[in-house]
């Protein structure tokens, strides 16, 4: 795998980048092109101090909410207002020290954020090598489990080789120690379940991990320069999940109504987010399932370390008051299930109803072959999907939940992103959007929200994952998933023109089905999402009323709005659909013009065939004639002593042998035809009056 960190240059601006910046339609733009500058301190981490990666940080999507100008900033602007205060009003060129961020002209210093930071570096370097180490070790008794699994499978062949040649002998199953330590590897027990609370407060924002098992604490109480609190769980839909969730409301008091994007009779919002896993990660998730949730030596201690670290007041109970109300064992495996991400193929995660067991599902062992992966920036990664649903409370709590662990953003360094242990996601804000949203206040906190409100951050995080994936952040430095479809299409389409081959046609024709289910499964997600932002744009608009008629003004005017981020989501998720709108006709229109094309290749080889059939016609018809005669003439025609001597007449001998002759023919006829004398008589016996009740 490719090394997490390279010394990379600091990024200087340049005369193009000065002309980039000058355009006024970037200005508008390029308003949303990142969800916000990366910031490069964390104020109070407590797990990380400062952030910065020697990148370029890009403009952020929340109008002036990313960055917000320091003193020696604001000296600096003040004095070039002062030295154009004569000048009249035009499109300046911006300086190497100015972006535009959200349509508004920003001072930054391009200098500050590119900043290395060398010991968060090194931390995470470090965290990166202890997983690295862990995953190997693991992945070797993994393979292990998968050689046992997979000679078992073995046919009769392989078995009787087996005796002669080692290689071809089952191999052991690994120690039943070493398969518990992979079940908790893949699968974390769920009092043990990594957490994120995040704090935002006015100038300060503080991060901190914390165990599942310890989570109901942190949404009872807040510090009091909290403004808003954070907690995102990477819980999947199932038992634990909805009783996080009931407990979570249950506490506090009711936040404000989304009347309009919230489901009905459920307090919460949701929405599907599409990201990448690697093929190889998903497949070993499937597999540590499937071959172990049903052995008995195993649950008894793997159901143990599921409640074992819980200091929880109420978590434990209410899943199994739960459990037993929905008549499901809350066994391990049953918990954990639904940290698997969903396949396209799989259904909808979203809309269902709320129910615990929506998020259950007949699981596969081998995972989906995608027509994206024959593109060679994704080769080794898997399109997914995960629901993500928000809860939130007046009194400033936000509570989301989420197994999505994938790649959001698309990045040049995408291949060495996927290769990262999934736990890690989260402190990489160049690949997760989770992590991202919170790098994007982890320095100014709520000075920059255009209003410090719960409902104001909400609407920020769900509609910078909703969008996702794509490469805006990164200032289009990877192919686009659209981008990578229309590739591949073009390449299905070109290779309809090949020469007629058995084999590679079938093949050819499961790629068009397989490329249809997917695009068919995206457009679905996107125009759900189109659906979503609808509505919730006229939540936002109504807050926004509400608040005006209340005259409760913004904390930040100059900070982007609900109504603007909203607009923006909208206006994303409207041109993706619109563009796969345009892949799928075109794949099918490509498939529809494939069998034509075939059809049309069949049919003259057809008259060919027809042709050459009408010259075998021909000896056909002597074979069969002259055939059968010369078979009985050779046959009845043999001098044989005791036919001659036979006292019988020649009448006798005919009867005989013309018997046998007209019975063998007749047993002969009706055994090749005997396929189509079946089918006759039972449509005759369909049709009989007696028999159509």
């Amino acid at each position: 795998m490719d090394q997490p960190f390279k010394n990379e240059p600091l990024w200087v601006p340049t005369g193009d980048d000065n002309l980039r910046s000058e355009s006024p339609t970037s200005r508008t733009d390029r308003r949303h092109s990142s969800s916000a500058s990366t910031s490069t301190g964390t104020t109070g981490d407590s797990s990380d101090t400062s952030n910065g990666r020697g990148r370029r940080s890009r403009p952020s999507v929340a109008s002036a909410s990313s960055q917000l100008p320091t003193v020696r900033e604001k000296n600096q602007q003040r004095a070039l207002s002062l030295n154009s205060v004569n000048k009249p009003p035009s499109l300046a060129k911006l300086g190497s020290d100015e972006t535009v961020v959200s349509s508004k002209k920003v001072l930054t210093n391009f200098s500050k954020v590119a900043t290395r930071n060398v010991e968060k570096e090194e931390a995470r370097r470090q965290k990166l090598d202890r997983y690295n180490q862990e995953n190997n070790g693991q992945r070797e008794v993994y393979n292990r489990l998968k050689r046992w699994a997979d000679a078992k499978e073995k046919g009769i062949k392989e078995r009787l080789l087996s005796w002669v040649v080692p290689s071809y002998r089952q191999p052991p199953l690994p120690h039943i120690e070493e398969l518990k330590s992979l079940a908790r590897h893949y699968y974390t027990p769920r009092s043990e379940l990594r957490c994120h609370v995040c704090d935002f407060g006015e100038g300060r924002a503080e991060h901190k991990m914390v165990d599942l098992g310890q989570l109901e604490e942190y949404w009872q109480t807040k510090p009091a320069w909290v403004d808003v609190r954070w907690i995102h769980a990477p819980l999947g839909i199932g038992l634990t999940h909805s009783s996080v969730e009931d407990i979570f409301l249950h506490d506090g008091p009711t936040g404000r109504e989304f009347e309009a994007a919230a489901r009905s009779g459920w307090p919460y919002m949701e929405t599907e987010v599409l990201n990448f896993r690697h093929r190889d990660n998903s497949q070993e998730m499937r597999d540590v399932y499937l071959l172990l949730h049903k052995k008995e030596a195993l649950l008894q201690d793997l159901n143990e370390s599921t409640w074992k670290a819980d200091q929880n007041a109420s978590l434990h109970s209410d899943v199994d008051w739960r459990a037993d109300h929905m008549a499901l064992d809350p066994n391990y495996w049953t918990m954990v299930a639904s940290d698997m991400p969903w396949q396209l193929s799989e259904g909808l995660a979203m809309g269902t109803g709320g129910s615990p067991k929506g998020g259950f599902r007949e699981i596969n062992r081998h995972i989906d072959k995608q027509i994206l992966s024959s593109h060679p920036f994704y080769k080794d990664a898997l399109l997914v999907r995960n629901p993500f649903r928000t809860f939130h409370r007046s009194d400033g709590f936000l509570l989301t939940l989420s197994p999505m662990a994938g790649i959001n953003y698309l990045d040049k360094h995408f291949s060495r992103y996927l290769a990262e242990p999934i736990d890690a996601i989260f402190d990489n804000d160049d690949a997760s959007a989770v992590g991202h949203v919170y790098q994007a206040f982890a320095e100014q906190g709520t000075s920059t929200w255009h209003r410090r409100t719960v409902e104001w951050f909400l609407v920020y995080l769900i509609s910078e994952v909703g969008v996702t994936p794509h490469s805006l952040r990164q200032g289009h430095n990877a192919p686009a998933m659209e981008t990578a479809y229309s590739s591949v299409i073009q390449d299905l389409k070109r290779r309809r023109y090949d020469t007629w081959q058995p084999n590679k046609t079938v093949q050819l024709v499961r790629e068009y089905l397989s490329g249809i289910d997917e695009l068919t499964t995206i457009r679905v997600n996107f125009t759900k999402k189109v659906e979503f932002f609808t509505v919730m744009q006229q939540d936002v608009k109504k807050h926004e009323a509400d608040d005006t008629r209340m005259r409760k003004a913004p904390d930040n005017p100059d900070g982007e709005s609900s109504i603007e981020r909203v607009s923006w989501a909208l206006k994303m998720v409207e041109e993706q659909l619109n563009v796969f709108d345009r892949l799928l006709l075109d794949l099918k229109q490509s498939m529809d013009a494939l069998f034509q094309l075939r059809s049309i290749e069949q049919n003259e080889l057809a008259i060919v065939s027809d042709s050459q059939n009408k010259a075998i016609m021909v000896f056909t018809v002597v074979t069969v004639i002259f055939l059968p005669l010369s078979f009985f003439t050779s046959y009845y025609g043999m001098n044989l002593s005791g036919i001659v001597n036979t006292v019988k007449t020649e009448g006798y001998f005919w009867k005989v042998c013309g018997s046998a002759t007209l019975l063998i023919v007749l047993f002969t006829a009706l055994s090749a035809f005997r396929h189509q004398l079946r089918r006759v008589m039972r449509s005759r016996m369909m049709k009989r009056p007696s028999l159509m009740v």
